[in-house]
């Protein structure tokens, strides 16, 4: 292992490439889902981001629901030019939290996008996702929509997230898909099936969202460490639950093993496998504590060697990790 602490930067696609950093944030953590909202403290870890070099952001509508545009917005103001600024539309709330469902109607796409516009406070986002793909709208008139965002200059870069293979194509063939945000990591490996070749055969970027395993990676979890309002405690992240999270958490010891004979921790060790594998990947690893952020962007100095990727796939084969990503699955690859 060797480490190099300049964080560089990665080219997301290729017939409309965006360059951001190495590493990005996940910034839904900071407003909703695990624990409780800290606003003060998201603002703190995304600007010590932006000092650090990692000025690749990831929110989204849905998170608050709408609060975390707003968080990060506040975050970024004054320092807007420094920032490649993602967020996404398409899982449907009302202001209160209810969930409405995926909604990828053309005229959803317009409003959407211009409210994230007002609540980040920007003229423009860098890089617009559908964040989940709508069974009932032709992806061509979803992507035709956003499109016409590009045209009128509100977005630079379209995106997609969890889509399958065939839905991804007919997406670029419609315009230029930038990047595709979908869950990898040691522990979420489907997409190598048709996914990834496809979006490579495309010249489509890839961004791994929970590329620690919802911080099961880090070692840092266990049956008694999540709160009651937790969702990874409450049934909807099945990994989590009984006897697939012992066998899950049996994995992780064994990468816990492999970190301390390379000297880094577990979460590092599973960060650079996801760098390694390929420089058209840059996961957005979430957090919203400065303490965790700095220890994630110090993954990205972590060279791995063969022999250490050898180990890990070993360590962790295709197929061993316990337990379905969602109880839902039926949004995912679609």
């Amino acid at each position: 292992m060797t480490t190099d602490h300049t964080l560089g930067t990665r080219t997301l696609g290729s017939d409309s490439a965006l360059t951001v950093s190495t590493l990005g944030l996940g910034c839904m953590g900071m407003s909703e889902f695990y624990g409780t909202p800290d606003e003060q403290a998201g603002i703190e870890t995304i600007r010590r981001a932006l000092d650090l070099g990692v000025t690749f952001i990831d929110t989204a509508d849905m998170y608050g629901p709408f609060t975390n545009e707003q968080l990060v917005g506040k975050a970024i103001a004054g320092r807007r030019d420094e920032v490649q600024l993602a967020t996404k539309f398409g899982n449907e709330r009302l202001p209160d939290g209810t969930r409405v469902g995926i909604n990828g109607s053309p005229a959803y796409v317009r409003s959407a996008c211009d409210a994230s516009l007002q609540r980040l406070g920007v003229d423009h986002l860098d890089l617009y996702y559908q964040h989940r793909v709508d069974r009932s709208v032709p992806i061509e008139e979803t992507v035709g929509a956003m499109s016409e965002l590009v045209e009128a200059g509100k977005v630079r870069h379209l995106g997609l997230s969890e889509a399958g293979a065939a839905t991804i194509r007919r997406a670029h063939a419609t315009h230029p898909i930038t990047a595709l945000q979908s869950e990898y990591s040691l522990f979420s490996r489907d997409l190598e099936d048709e996914v990834l070749p496809t979006i490579r055969e495309l010249g489509i970027g890839l961004v791994p969202y929970s590329p620690l395993g919802r911080g099961l990676l880090t070692g840092a979890l266990d049956t008694s460490s999540l709160g009651s309002k937790d969702p990874r405690a409450n049934g909807r992240f099945p990994r989590f639950q009984g006897e697939a999270l012992e066998t899950n958490l049996a994995l992780v010891e064994r990468v816990r093993a492999i970190a301390a004979d390379q000297e880094v921790t577990p979460g590092q060790l599973a960060l650079a496998w996801v760098l390694a594998q390929g420089e058209d990947v840059a996961p957005i690893p979430g957090t919203k504590r400065v303490a965790y952020l700095e220890e994630n962007v110090a993954a990205a100095g972590v060279t791995l060697t063969g022999d250490v990727l050898a180990a890990l796939d070993a360590a962790v084969p295709r197929g061993a990790v316990a337990g379905d990503r969602y109880d839902d699955m039926s949004s995912v690859n679609a």
